[in-house]
């Protein structure tokens, strides 16, 4: 069965954008960022969370696939400046790191 995207998805995969880690930093100190692990579509998790699909999103956070950004891993970026993919579902800027997928 071949599954078309919804009209969302598109949106926000039109949003989607690399952007480096020194222009997130603002964000990550007023607790705006979302983690998203590589293992997912940020697209999907972005979806989730503009549509309020408190079912899924509650089961990545339990799965600890999507979490507020943690010091440890701002540390990281910071240390290794990488380019992250990011998309804003406000309040959240998601970010994901690709590289480490």
């Amino acid at each position: 069965m071949n599954q078309e995207p919804s009209t969302l998805y598109a949106k926000l995969l039109g949003e989607t954008a690399t952007i480096a880690w020194k222009e997130l930093e603002p964000f990550f100190a007023k607790g705006d960022l979302l983690w998203v692990s590589a293992e997912l579509d940020l697209i999907a998790v972005a979806e989730a969370v503009a549509s309020d699909d408190g079912k899924k999103v509650a089961a990545w956070l339990a799965e600890e696939k999507v979490a507020k950004l943690s010091a440890t891993r701002a540390r990281d970026f910071h240390e290794r400046d990488p380019e992250l993919w990011s998309v804003v579902v406000r309040p959240w800027i998601l970010i994901q790191d690709r590289a480490q997928g």
